[in-house]
């Protein structure tokens, strides 16, 4: 097969770790930059570019898309599903698992807990929204925050609503979300493919730190999830429509909360903590899916005559 990755810096951990993964497997790969591919839309002719040469020959596709290049970066994806070919993660779910706040409402419309969490309409409704969630500590953050940036924990009442209005003056809207106390600092990374447990991790943040984020400096050790964290993972994954994601969850007093699902989660953190080799499941998730596309047309066809 031929494998495309799209990703910013060929590089990264991620990129290289995929890419081993898929050679030593005999498949060709090539890693190209998302933000410099052109789309060509056209009736039932649509047709992506890199530079002056149009792509083809394509199977599969890996987006690495990061949050700086969303809207495009889906975009790109969209384009090629339409060209046909075969996705880890579609545009719709790319767009939806980013949105914290779109996330958060699908998770818990489906019955899945997750932290307490509320926006409000300019701030003059800041401080109610802050109410409904607490009157102590409270996290505020982006609604597209990434790797624990634009995630700020606020000690007071008064601090939050400073920081919201900040974040407001600046055209930014932001999440007002319950601080869990409980989770001393730590998160547990779970990492899904094709509707299972690839590996899971507990990170824990740096003293005096709430960020769990191995960016941040925390540690990471393998763990065994329970079968409640086991199900919260693959059942949240499943509802943005995610075969391969990072369901984050927090240990609290009145059980495990589905904090974010990421679309886009890094491999470096997982492998070593775990040792497992994520970016061959991924591979062989491709190789799967590819083998049932490839049957279910060769039945269509014999159907059709």
């Amino acid at each position: 097969m031929k494998i495309l990755i799209l990703s910013r810096n060929a590089t990264l951990y991620s990129t290289q770790s995929l890419q081993r993964a898929a050679e030593s497997r005999g498949h060709q790969v090539q890693v190209i930059d998302h933000l410099m591919c052109s789309l060509v839309i056209e009736r039932n002719r649509p047709a992506l570019f890199l530079g002056y040469e149009p792509l083809s020959g394509v199977d599969a596709v890996i987006p690495r898309i990061g949050a700086s290049a969303t809207e495009y970066g889906a975009a790109v994806i969209r384009q090629l599903e339409l060209m046909g070919v075969f996705t880890t993660v579609c545009s719709e779910s790319l767009m939806q698992a980013r949105n914290k706040l779109h996330c958060m409402q699908i998770l818990s419309r489906h019955g899945i807990d997750v932290p307490k969490t509320g926006i409000s309409a300019g701030d003059t409704c800041a401080g109610m929204v802050y109410d409904q969630i607490t009157r102590d500590k409270a996290v505020v953050k982006l609604l597209a925050s990434t790797q624990g940036l634009g995630v700020i924990l606020a000690q007071t009442r008064s601090q939050g609503l400073s920081l919201v209005e900040g974040f407001h003056r600046v055209g930014a809207d932001v999440l007002i979300q319950e601080f869990i106390q409980d989770a001393r600092g730590s998160d547990i990374r779970a990492f899904v493919v094709d509707g299972k447990i690839a590996g899971a991790m507990l990170r824990q943040a740096l003293p005096g730190e709430f960020r769990s984020n191995i960016h941040r400096g925390a540690s990471a050790r393998s763990i065994e999830l329970s079968e409640e964290e086991r199900y919260l993972a693959v059942r949240s994954a499943e509802l943005l429509g995610l075969p391969v994601a990072g369901v984050d969850i927090l240990r609290s007093s009145r059980g495990p909360l589905v904090l974010e699902v990421n679309a886009s989660p890094g491999l470096e953190g997982i492998e070593a903590a775990t040792g497992a080799d994520i970016a061959g499941k991924i591979i062989e998730y491709i190789e799967r899916a590819k083998c049932e596309e490839a049957t279910i047309g060769k039945g269509q066809s014999v159907k059709t005559t």
